[in-house]
Order: C-alpha cells, then structure tokens, then sequence
C-alpha cells in the first residue's frame, strides 16, 4: 500500500474541469485517481500530470453511473493508498436542447444517472472511507451549475439534476459534520469545454 499525504479522486477527470482540477491537485502532490468512462482520455491526462512533475496519478475507468464500477473504485482507492482526503464529483453529461415533452426517457435516465446518481453513489462510497480512517475526515466537492439558480430553455434533466445536487449537498454536509466530513458545491457557469 502507498503512502502519501493527501488522496484525491476526480471524476470526469478525462477533460474539461475535472482535467484541469486533476492537474492542478496533482501539481499540488496528491495522489489523484482519475475516474471517467474514457480510458484514453484518463490516460492523456495522467500523461499531462506526468509530464509536469507528478508521478501520483491512477487512472481506474469508471462508469459512475454503474453502482458495481463506484465501489470498485473506491475499493483500488483504498487498496492502494489506504484512505481517500477529497472527492471532486464532476462526471456529469447533458441532453439535446429539444423541448421537454419531446425527450425520450432513456435521455432524462443518462442525464440523471451520470449527474445525479454518479454523485450519489460516489458520496456514498466516500463517506464510507472517510469515516472510518485515521485522522478521520475528508472533503467532498460537488460540481454543481448555475443551471440550479437560472435554467437555460430547454435543459430540463440537467437542470433538475443540478437543482438535486444542491439538495445532496446540503444534506451531505450536515449528515458529514459527525465525522468529520464536510461538503461543498461549485456552481461555476460557462466553461469552454468539449461538453459546452
């Protein structure tokens, strides 16, 4: 089992935000387990970190979506660093700008699964881990969206996922305060990203 001073796992670390705060904790000297669908695009990143000086980055492909593929990261986290210190959620994917009614439901369950469900089970597993490791303790960060205060037309699964994730949030950090857990929401707006 590695040691180190502080573990972090970032999902949809394979591009966009959660690429840039991958890189940015690893230029800080986490160890960084970078988790997303995209095998070679978690590579790329790990290469990036690499090639900047870190040699801490794991890349574990990870659909969070997927209870059975959540717990196996959290399980090679644990395995191989021993505790987990942050969690960063931002996996999360959108539906087409097409109105409301004419979404198929098999739209709003992607959106809902990656957005909503991906950070639930994620949190779950987290607390998991944080509660029961010495120093006890953690944080978790939710990439939430200024779709939760200002909807754009045409974005009901995202935007209602998003409002849900401010309601995780909250709950997540009082039910965390006991052991030493605490959570917070981004809601940044636009980033130029593939997703946008």
């Amino acid at each position: 089992m590695a040691t180190t001073s502080k573990v972090a796992i970032v999902t949809g670390a394979g591009s966009g935000v959660g690429k840039s705060v991958a890189l940015a904790l690893l230029r800080e000297n986490y160890a960084v387990v970078l988790a997303g669908r995209r095998k070679e695009a978690l590579e790329a990143t790990a290469t990036e970190g690499t090639e900047a000086g870190s040699r801490l980055a794991m890349v574990v492909p990870t659909d969070v979506g997927d209870p059975e593929s959540v717990k196996a990261l959290f399980a090679k986290t644990k395995a191989t660093y021993g505790r987990l210190d942050l969690l960063f959620n931002n996996a999360g994917t959108g539906a087409p700008a097409i109105p409301l009614e004419d979404l198929t439901y098999e739209q709003w369950k992607t959106v809902v699964d990656a957005n909503l469900n991906g950070t639930f089970l994620c949190t779950q597993e987290a607390i998991k881990i944080m509660k029961n490791q010495q120093p006890r303790g953690g944080r978790i960060i939710n990439n939430g969206s200024i779709s939760a205060h200002a909807p754009r037309p045409n974005s009901a699964p995202y935007t209602a996922t998003k409002h849900a994730i401010t309601g995780l949030t909250k709950s997540t950090a009082l039910d965390g305060r006991k052991y030493d857990i605490a959570c917070g929401q981004i809601d940044i707006g636009n980033a130029d990203t593939a997703l946008a």
